[in-house]
């Protein structure tokens, strides 16, 4: 087990022999692997992976595997250019995803962790933190920390209390809050109590929308859109590469 020389998150291990590998993933909790072979995985890939291995520690392990010196752990696990992120338990792979997010990270962690059944859950183990399925309310002194330092995507809704338009998307992003819990984060802004978020982002009219990955904007929008649109656009953000 070596580190090859990386700068990595110290919670998770780095494996580059296939004995190695082969102890991991007999172990009977749920096991994450982020291998790669040409192109390393992304940094924020690799911290979400560390988050995820010490919040949920007990209930699953995860892993880097580099194996650009090891074809038979490339072959193993049919790496190509990109980085792998594969879900094992059980014996078998269950879940694998090229190129990983850190959102696809804490999504195949929780995939994983909902097929354990309850009676092999350790009785000591930490529950995990519960994914946010209610839209926040961030302000100007928030908007840093929950906004451009989330890990997940963030929509987030320019609105005031008196905008008619603002309550027809109001309770479709209550809808869409919980149905994406854990993959997208929904923020809203209230325009009358937060200048300065306002005149930075020239906010000319509400609702507008604004779409932030990896703490870049990424698209806006103005005008009250349907849900159908909204689910469209939000899955676009999710599958969008920055």
């Amino acid at each position: 087990m070596t580190n090859s020389g990386r700068s990595i998150p110290p919670a998770v291990p780095v494996l580059s022999a296939p004995e190695d590998v082969d102890a991991a993933l007999n172990n009977p909790l749920p096991v994450l692997l982020l291998a790669w072979q040409d192109k390393t995985p992304r940094r924020d890939a690799e911290i979400a992976l560390a988050e995820v291995a010490q919040q949920h520690r007990g209930r699953l392990v995860a892993y880097l595997v580099d194996a650009r010196q090891t074809p038979a752990l490339a072959e193993r696990f049919d790496l190509g250019a990109n980085p792998v992120l594969v879900g094992w338990y059980g014996g078998q792979e269950r879940i694998r995803r090229a190129k990983p997010w850190n959102s696809d990270v804490t999504g195949i962690a929780a995939d994983l962790l909902a097929l354990v059944p309850p009676e092999e859950q350790p009785a000591d183990a930490p529950p995990p933190p519960p994914a946010n399925d209610k839209p926040v309310e961030v302000t100007d002194q928030t908007f840093v920390k929950e906004v451009l330092e989330s890990p997940l995507p963030v929509l987030i809704d320019f609105w005031a209390e008196w905008c008619q338009p603002c309550k027809m998307v109001a309770p479709i992003l209550v809808k869409l809050a919980k149905e994406y819990a854990g993959r997208v984060k929904i923020a809203k802004v209230d325009v009358d109590h937060n200048p300065m978020l306002s005149q930075q982002f020239q906010i000319q009219s509400i609702p507008t929308l604004m779409f932030v990955k990896n703490g870049k904007m990424v698209g806006r929008s103005a005008g009250a859109a349907p849900e159908p649109a909204l689910r469209d656009v939000i899955e676009q953000l999710i599958a969008l590469q920055v």
